[in-house]
């Protein structure tokens, strides 16, 4: 609900040098082929629409990529990759061909339409109004509902269909236009966009992928290693690159499959589990615990944040804050990702020895760090240095990222042009208010304190204590991701909700907003469909569906345990309880 997609025009200028390690094979597809075609390092984050954490690759399969191809390339996350075959099942050969230019589908689809719609409308008029709450607030809450359903089911784009939904509480006058757009001023929505022209400007220069080309030569002598490497530098990169999607699809993935291909190990291929298959699920499981570590790693976090402020949980100094509170058990984790899943799901290829000579080659390849990649850096240390330190002098959050915007801009790392081609960053402006502007007012018009207060009363009829209730609505929140393609939707949904039931089960306020945004990042490798990133790393081919599953399910529960033990003496330690 991770985060986000970094959608540019035209892909970036490379020479054939600077691709040595990325380069991929010649490939020849049969017309049939309608899924991911065997591109293995086919950026999925360079879009002519968007692949994005918060578009449901569960209902929504559609987007185009091109960071290293030169034209836009199908992809279907719930699909296996197609790979090349000369010859056609002679099954289907007398099989009509389908039309070879059947126009695209116009408008909403209608079932998730009927089904997203039904949802309110049974909420509205079927579902008796409890006596405690207003009409008004019933009113709202039916349409957020099939908001919220919408979002999952995707019967139009998000943004359209949040847009629909604001329209409709508009219409049916349940909000006032100045109290539907109210939240279109919000300092953390602002935060969230600039930060998307900050990932651009590090995909641009490429000093993402200087990074971990960096940690390739120093730690890529084994598998292991090499897998550590690529961990630690994503955790580094995370701050400065609030995307999850954005990381994976632009530096990471690219980085391991060329790395995979010089060792015999191909995607959609028995060999895959040569080194392939390991890389990839060790990058997908420690994603988490990187946007975990710090505020600005992940689009969700910040709105975590702010859901929480409406509930009246307001975090000081929240970047330091934030990081204090995730270091240890996140640290403990992405130290611990790599070695559970080299025991668990191991790679036949033990030892890596021509890695770190072929990053050597092609950071020679690079040439020395550019201008616009000195600048890139200063600019983000700047930005992180203000974001840490900044309200001590007086200088907020958004104003520090407005600042380095600024600086990118005047310099001309980014162009104008650069930030209104960024249409993620502008559906989300539009789509993440319309969420954060009803989730506020159902809070005002009391309707998260009426469902908080009832099951805060089922809990205490148990006469469970705060840490087990706490216990049992983590994990409640947890693996309903399971029914969730989006992990901002499942916070729209239910963040609000959860956290109000924790305070009301005498849960500290601060604790139950950090633990449940945490959360928020820990399970979008639940599943092939609970993030972006998992749309991306799933489609590269190297891991087979059971395997996702399987994984994600462990290493949920290693994560978990971490979490538990490590998180409760480090939390109590700072205070939090």
């Amino acid at each position: 609900m991770e985060s986000f997609a970094l959608c540019s025009p035209s892909p970036p200028s490379f020479s054939p040098s600077r691709l040595s390690l990325l380069r991929r094979p010649k490939l020849s597809l049969s017309k049939s082929q309608l899924s991911i075609p065997h591109n293995p390092i086919s950026s999925p984050i360079r879009s002519s629409s968007y692949l994005s954490i918060y578009s449901p690759p569960l209902f929504s399969s559609t987007a185009h990529f091109s960071l290293f191809s030169p034209k836009p390339i199908s992809f279907n996350p719930l699909k296996k990759p197609l790979h090349s075959s000369s010859q056609q099942n002679p099954n289907t050969a007398s099989a009509p061909a389908s039309p070879p230019n059947s126009p695209p589908p116009q408008g909403a689809k209608l079932i998730p339409f009927l089904i997203s719609i039904s949802i309110g409308l049974i909420v509205r008029f079927l579902v008796p109004k409890p006596p405690e709450v207003t009409l008004q607030a019933w009113q709202l809450l039916s349409i957020f509902l099939s908001t919220i359903a919408g979002l999952v089911l995707s019967p139009l784009p998000v943004g359209a269909w949040a847009f629909l939904g604001l329209t409709t509480s508009i219409v049916t006058r349940t909000l006032t236009f100045s109290t539907a757009f109210g939240a279109f001023t919000n300092e953390v929505i602002w935060l969230i966009v600039i930060s998307f022209f900050f990932a651009r400007g590090f995909v641009k220069t490429g000093l993402g992928d200087r990074i971990a080309t960096y940690f390739v030569k120093w730690l890529g002598k084994s598998t292991l290693g090499l897998s550590y490497g690529l961990t630690v530098s994503e955790a580094l990169i995370a701050p400065a690159m609030p995307s999850t999607t954005a990381r994976a699809g632009g530096v990471f993935l690219p980085i391991i499959t060329s790395l995979s291909l010089s060792a015999g190990s191909k995607p959609g291929d028995p060999s895959a589990k040569k080194l392939g298959s390991y890389l990839v699920q060790s990058q997908f499981q420690s994603a988490g615990n990187s946007s975990a570590l710090f505020l600005t790693a992940a689009a969700q976090n910040l709105l975590c944040l702010k859901l929480a402020e409406e509930l009246g949980v307001k975090i000081a100094s929240p970047w330091v804050a934030w990081f204090k509170a995730a270091s240890l058990p996140a640290i403990v984790c992405l130290l611990a990702t790599p070695l559970v899943l080299y025991k668990l799901y191991p790679p036949e290829i033990k030892d890596t020895p021509d890695a770190p000579a072929m990053a050597a080659k092609k950071l020679e390849q690079m040439g020395p760090v550019t201008r616009n990649e000195w600048v890139m850096v200063g600019t983000m240390l700047l930005a992180v240095y203000l974001w840490v330190f900044g309200e001590a002098i007086g200088v907020a959050s958004v104003v520090a990222a407005m600042l380095g915007l600024s600086i990118l801009l005047l310099s001309g790392v980014l162009d104008w042009d650069d930030c209104l081609s960024e249409k993620s960053a502008w559906d989300t402006l539009a789509w993440f208010a319309i969420l954060v502007g009803m989730a506020g007012q159902l809070t005002n018009l009391g309707i998260v304190s009426w469902m908080s207060d009832c099951v805060a009363k089922s809990l205490q009829s148990f006469s469970l204590s705060w840490p087990a209730a706490f216990g049992i609505l983590q994990a409640a929140y947890f693996f309903i991701h399971y029914l969730f393609a989006s992990q901002t939707a499942h916070v729209g949904a239910l963040y609000s909700a959860f956290l109000a039931m924790n305070v009301a089960s005498g849960v500290p306020g601060v604790l139950a907003a950090l633990a449940l945004a945490y959360n928020t990042n820990l399970f979008g490798a639940l599943t092939h469909y609970s993030s972006g990133q998992a749309a991306v790393y799933y489609g590269a081919g190297y891991i087979d569906l059971p395997d996702v599953f399987k994984m994600g399910f462990i290493m949920a529960l290693v994560n978990a345990l971490i979490w538990a033990v490590v998180g409760s003496f480090w939390w109590k330690f700072l205070g939090l309880y």
